[in-house]
């Protein structure tokens, strides 16, 4: 049954939030892109395989941030998955009050693009991503993306 509008009555059973914290270490970049894919495979999301490459990819980059320069200040972070009808969103959390800006393509820089890189990802997939600060002085940077590939 449908309500008035294209919102449906009944959340649809892959909708939710779920949300898992990880030590600030090198072991918690690909430790979290798999747990954020079995969650998606568990939940049935019907997230399209170029969409999740991407997010995949977010991941591993945000997490990669965290750990790489928030680890001092912030011994844990936590990574947020929420899924709607037709979107998703990531977000990882950390406690470090520095808030990071994505760098301009430097092709003789050997690092420093994780969050250009993200920014491109998102906008190619038809989402938006931003950095937020948390009441407890931390950020939190997301990307949501739609679940299907845009035509």
């Amino acid at each position: 049954m449908e309500s008035r509008g294209s919102v449906p009555a009944h959340p649809a059973s892959y909708e939710g939030v779920w949300r898992f914290t990880a030590p600030a270490v090198d072991v918690s970049v690909p430790q979290s892109r798999h747990a954020v894919r079995d969650l998606l495979d568990r939940q049935g999301a019907p997230v399209g395989a170029d969409i999740l490459q991407g997010l995949l990819l977010i991941v591993s980059e945000l997490v990669t941030n965290a750990v790489k320069h928030a680890a001092l200040l912030s011994p844990e972070l936590a990574v947020e998955v929420a899924i709607g009808v037709d979107w998703i969103r990531v977000s990882v959390e950390d406690n470090h009050p520095y808030r990071p800006t994505a760098l301009e393509t430097d092709h003789a820089q050997t690092g420093g693009r994780g969050l250009l890189l993200v920014r491109e990802i998102t906008a190619e997939a038809g989402g938006t991503c931003d950095v937020e600060h948390t009441a407890g002085g931390g950020k939190i940077i997301w990307a949501a993306l739609p679940l299907r590939t845009q035509l």
